[in-house]
């Protein structure tokens, strides 16, 4: 997740209230059909969950733990994927959150949001909900929530596909998918730009925009493609 960061247009607005305190609701138990493939499989889980633990032991509650390079390169991140159009009071699942880290972001610089983060790490989730008392957090990956379609207005994602699967990029496409049913209003995800060249220490997976928006485009007419605010790094919306 490490890059250089690139000249951006990008504004970062601010909305008050600048924090509130939410209440959520528990997620209601009703199952999606299973018709998305393919899922972690049970080693994998346990890879990521190993990961985070001996990055969390090693450096604490900072970016570092979650693999980025510095908070400015996660927090421009976080601003390209919110310039999609959240506004106060809608409702956010973060897949793959760490931290929760894009709630605070949202909260300071944005707007108040009904949020939801989701994450395989019990180890990120338990520094989260100390961080966050009033977030709703889920322990699992994207097709553990057994929630109707169109249960959130944004679905979105920083990071979390950088995980190295040897799988053709068919994992991140069906997590595509899957975050697209769960809108109502639009996705937001970034990824590792596969066109640069940066020795990535971690051994962290990148894709080709291009196939990805063409991937996207296939689930949505209205997607756009952001790939100037980091050398290495690029954002995708999809609306509805």
């Amino acid at each position: 997740r490490k890059g250089k960061r690139r000249t951006s247009t990008t504004t970062t607005r601010r909305c008050e209230p600048r924090r509130t305190t939410l209440a959520f609701r528990s997620l209601p138990g009703i199952a999606v059909p299973e018709d998305i493939q393919p899922r972690l499989t049970d080693a994998q889980r346990r890879r990521i969950v190993d990961r985070h633990r001996d990055s969390l032991a090693r450096f604490g509650h900072a970016p570092a733990a979650l693999y980025w390079s510095s908070r400015e390169v996660q927090e421009l991140r976080f601003q390209v994927l919110c310039d999609i159009g959240i506004a106060a009071g809608d409702s956010v699942l973060d897949i793959g959150c760490g931290f929760a880290d894009l709630k605070g972001w949202i909260e300071h610089w944005r707007c108040p949001v009904g949020y939801t983060g989701i994450d395989l790490s019990p180890d990120l989730l338990e520094v989260a909900a100390r961080e966050y008392p009033d977030a709703r957090l889920v322990r699992g990956d994207v097709f553990d929530l057994k929630v109707p379609p169109a249960s959130y207005d944004w679905v979105m994602l920083s990071g979390a596909l950088s995980e190295p699967l040897g799988d053709e990029g068919r994992y991140a496409k069906a997590a595509i998918a899957r975050m697209y049913l769960l809108a109502r209003k639009g996705v937001a995800f970034n990824m590792l730009d596969a066109r640069t060249r940066i020795l990535f220490s971690f051994g962290l997976q990148r894709f080709d925009p291009a196939d990805m928006l063409a991937y996207c485009r296939s689930l949505s007419p209205h997607c756009l493609l952001h790939d100037d605010y980091l050398e290495n790094d690029f954002t995708i919306w999809m609306y509805k």
